[in-house]
């Protein structure tokens, strides 16, 4: 396997783009009431007008990872991080690193992550979804944990994407892609690429990121449906603007309906007032305990 591109340098006055950034630039994109009829129309001409107005904090995110999310990097990332041998911890071991991340410049942060993935849990169990699907609510962004193995924010958040074909323009800010190395290699530049039609999402690699990260960590312990939601829920080109239908089956399309019910508690349950986590902690640790051995390998 050849080694990965040298990554694309940042530029210094946008370095440092946290995943809280990212997540405020997703609710931006998608606002939680649809417009209908001419106003939603409008407002689509603004998204596909998106490059007009991202803010240069994401934009230079963006650049980044468009730039050197390649297909060596990803097999070198999938090489260094599957098996899975960097660390042995179990979730709440994990929830308690993610909070060492947070940004305190970043006002929605307050809370902590624990707060906001209590939060997102509710809410799923208040409209009285599966137990699993309240994990799944809960243990979402924990692959986030890549940050503390010394990972860049382009290699662990950000909107994911095939690689290995041709870019989307349905993709946040495609112009970038033109700085990837890969959009100059002919087998990869065909709407299939590497792939056959229909072969699958399984089949195709995706962009490194903690979503692939966490699914492979706790993914066999989880129904099917959990593992699309943890796996794909980041896939905004797939499941939020209907690309790459040609690259799946079957089995795809019937478990991006779970992936696209669990959008909307992912964007839109993060809110000023915390809920009561010790309160909450013993449902919440016997629902973990219920699926997840005590110790996870990471």
């Amino acid at each position: 396997m050849s080694s990965p591109p040298q990554p694309v340098a940042p530029h210094s006055a946008t370095q440092d783009v946290t995943h809280d950034l990212w997540e405020d630039d997703l609710r931006q994109r998608y606002p939680e009431t649809p417009s209908s009829g001419a106003a939603a129309a409008a407002e689509k001409d603004e998204f596909r007008d998106y490059t007009s107005d991202a803010r240069a904090g994401v934009r230079e995110f963006y650049r980044q990872n468009h730039a050197n999310q390649t297909v060596d990097f990803v097999r070198a990332m999938r090489a260094r991080y599957l098996p899975l041998r960097h660390r042995r911890m179990g979730v709440w071991e994990a929830m308690d690193c993610l909070n060492t991340l947070v940004d305190d410049s970043d006002p929605d942060t307050e809370a902590a992550q624990i707060a906001h993935a209590v939060q997102t849990a509710e809410a799923i169990r208040a409209d009285g979804h599966p137990d699993w699907f309240v994990l799944t609510g809960l243990i979402h962004d924990l692959g986030k944990v890549l940050c503390l193995f010394g990972e860049p924010q382009w290699a662990v958040v950000g909107d994911t994407f095939p690689v290995g074909c041709a870019y989307s323009d349905k993709i946040v800010l495609p112009e970038f892609f033109a700085e990837n190395p890969d959009a100059r290699v002919p087998d990869y530049s065909t709407a299939c690429g590497v792939y056959e039609p229909g072969c699958g999402l399984d089949n195709v690699l995706m962009s490194w990121g903690h979503d692939e990260y966490l699914y492979q960590v706790v993914g066999r312990y989880l129904p099917v449906a959990a593992q699309y939601m943890i796996r794909y829920h980041s896939f905004y080109a797939a499941h939020r603007e209907g690309a790459y239908g040609h690259l799946m089956n079957d089995t795809d399309r019937e478990m991006f309906a779970w992936v696209r019910a669990f959008n909307p508690y992912d964007l839109y349950t993060k809110h000023d007032q915390p809920p009561d986590v010790a309160r909450l902690m013993p449902y919440y640790r016997e629902l973990t305990a219920r699926y997840l051995p005590d110790t996870l390998d990471w």
